[in-house]
């Protein structure tokens, strides 16, 4: 091994020497079995039972099947010339066979019962973290374990949620972080009964373009129904923000039958408006806050556009201004708010902004209304 594997110099003394306790035992084991060959090879139990534990660890399996290569090839080389015979060197050379493959047997299932213990605690680990984010406790435990899973904490996220898969769930969920992996982005997966929550980590930093980018075959591996995005944000410990926001948009997104797959959860502000989502309702509040500020002009033609079936000549004889004064006001509600007052979708997003406006200002103004209300239920 000094001699045929330069990687094998550099390791510690104390890791040299669980090799040479691992091959000392082997040898032992096979030339006792030679004794007795009706019996089964021990060797691949006893061997690598007393090896140290983080040998597995501190050595690839690649590195492994070099060494077995090598104890192998010095078996071949050295034992069938020891033969008194043709009989016994017939029974070595099947032994060594038997030998080699009960080995690598051996070592292959060291490291699949070490991956197999090291997947269920990254799904545990990975499992505490995604709900970590959903409950909101973006703590130093949240941020060390999403670190040990490979998930850079201080990377921008976005939060993807949807339906689990119905068919072959954790095949679906293989290929989800398969196809994460392959746009570069860091992955993480939470299974919450139906509900199944992504977070991918956003290597070109907290904007919409990038998130939404590339994300085609990811969603395809969710199940039926809608999958909402999150809006980016910029790093781990702000996560619950994205989330939150997904799953308002999910519960949300039956009463947008048409929108697209994935949908960003903006894009569902009147619908989680009217299930009771108080951050939808501030930002269609906010929506309007452009044209407040430009002057009541801008607010009075939308809200005339609007109440008037999306009229112009109607508007503008309520307004008793020309059309072509309605139209450039209604362009510049479009520059100032990023929505369409004469596009269908846009123009429901901003009369449920009026509506939410008109109920924060008479809030204001009545802020016992409430009060007054809950104790003339009781």
């Amino acid at each position: 091994m000094h001699q045929r594997l330069d990687w094998f110099e550099r390791l510690p003394a104390e890791q040299r020497a669980g090799v040479l306790l691992v091959t000392q035992t082997g040898v032992g084991n096979f030339a006792a079995w030679l004794t007795r060959p009706g019996e089964s090879i021990r060797l691949t139990a006893e061997a690598f039972r007393i090896a140290p534990r983080d040998l597995a660890r501190r050595l690839s399996l690649r590195q492994t099947v070099e060494l077995v290569r090598v104890a192998t090839d010095v078996f071949e080389q050295h034992l069938p010339p020891l033969a008194a015979d043709d009989d016994e060197r017939r029974v070595l050379v099947e032994g060594v066979l038997r030998f080699g493959r009960e080995i690598a047997i051996a070592a292959a299932t060291v490291y699949a019962n070490a991956a197999e213990t090291r997947g269920a605690w990254d799904a545990r680990l990975e499992a505490l973290v995604v709900d970590a984010v959903v409950r909101g406790e973006a703590d130093d435990a949240m941020v060390s374990r999403a670190a040990a899973l490979g998930f850079d904490p201080a990377a921008a996220v976005l939060v993807v949620v949807g339906s689990t898969p119905v068919e072959a769930p954790e095949e679906a969920l293989g290929e989800l972080r398969r196809h994460a992996h392959r746009s570069g982005r860091s992955v993480l997966v939470g299974v919450q009964g139906q509900r199944l929550i992504v977070l991918l980590s956003e290597p070109s930093g907290p904007s919409r373009g990038p998130g939404v980018r590339g994300l085609g075959r990811l969603v395809d591996d969710f199940g039926p129904g809608p999958v909402v995005l999150g809006p980016p944000v910029p790093d781990l410990r702000s996560a619950h923000t994205s989330a939150r926001e997904a799953l308002a948009g999910l519960r949300a997104a039956p009463g947008r039958p048409d929108a697209p797959r994935p949908v960003d959860a903006d894009d569902l502000l009147p619908e989680r408006a009217l299930c009771g989502d108080a951050a939808a309702h501030r930002a269609l509040a906010a929506l309007l806050a452009p044209l407040h500020a430009a002057g009541g002009a801008l607010l009075d033609t939308l809200t005339a556009y609007l109440d008037g079936g999306g009229a112009l000549e109607s508007c503008a004889r309520a307004l008793f201004v020309h059309p072509n004064t309605v139209r450039y006001r209604l362009r510049r509600v479009s520059e100032l708010t990023g929505r369409v007052p004469t596009e269908p979708r846009d123009a429901q997003v901003l009369r449920t902004a009026l509506v939410a406006a008109r109920l924060d200002a008479d809030e204001l103004r009545n802020p016992y209304n409430e009060r007054q209300v809950g104790d003339g239920l009781r």
